[in-house]
């Protein structure tokens, strides 16, 4: 997701470091330093403006969170948002590409992954780009807890059921799947801006959760 270009949005990241981690791949395998305690590391990829990863971060104070978004027209929205919120010590910010995850994360790092509402990337020739290809997905096992979980979520029927064939195939243990997460939602479910837009126009939200298996 990119939005209009905001010509103030360089200065307002920079004036928040404690938020937004700068030179994250110094605390690769050292993120424990970073919010001074042993919980659980989570972390979203494509965390957008931020309203999923902030609700969970409020919701779950015993986890720590990172969102993730490259682009700085979007992931100032999340910091403006967190900023308003007070900023959750359990919460923190990284504007770094997600296909480059195992240069700030090492084995063990992190918990789960979330991914939500990614781009489906429609066209065959651009598979490898969805964030639940064979390629992300092996980038995820390398800084995830054994049978590390991977959460994700869209509205996006083809790429939900690319996901279930792609997730499978890996060797992956499904363990949630949702054709229609509203239909019986869950009481934790925290929605993100997209999920709330969706939902309201009364299109299904595809939901699962996956878990990576030892031999």
């Amino acid at each position: 997701m990119r939005l209009r270009n905001k010509p103030w949005a360089e200065e307002f990241i920079n004036a928040h470091p404690e938020i937004i981690i700068q030179n994250p791949e110094q605390y690769k395998g050292k993120w424990k330093e970073v919010f001074q305690n042993d919980q659980p590391l989570h972390i979203e990829v494509g965390t957008g403006k931020g309203q999923f990863v902030l609700g969970m971060a409020k919701a779950n104070p015993h986890i720590n969170y990172i969102g993730i978004e490259l682009y700085d027209s979007v992931i100032v929205c999340a910091l403006e948002k967190i900023v308003e919120a007070d900023a959750p010590s359990n919460l923190r910010l990284l504007k770094v590409n997600g296909a480059d995850l195992n240069k700030y994360f090492e084995k063990n790092d992190v918990s789960r992954v979330y991914l939500n509402f990614s781009d489906p990337w429609p066209k065959t020739r651009h598979a490898k780009r969805r964030l639940t290809h064979e390629g992300f997905l092996k980038i995820y096992e390398s800084i995830l807890i054994d049978r590390g979980e991977v959460h994700f979520k869209t509205d996006n029927r083809g790429l939900f059921e690319y996901s279930l064939v792609s997730i499978s195939e890996y060797g992956m243990l499904l363990k949630y799947v949702s054709l229609d997460l509203h239909a019986n939602m869950p009481e934790d479910n925290i929605m993100t801006e997209y999920e709330e837009k969706f939902s309201a126009k009364g299109q299904p939200i595809y939901r699962l959760e996956a878990q990576f298996i030892k031999e």
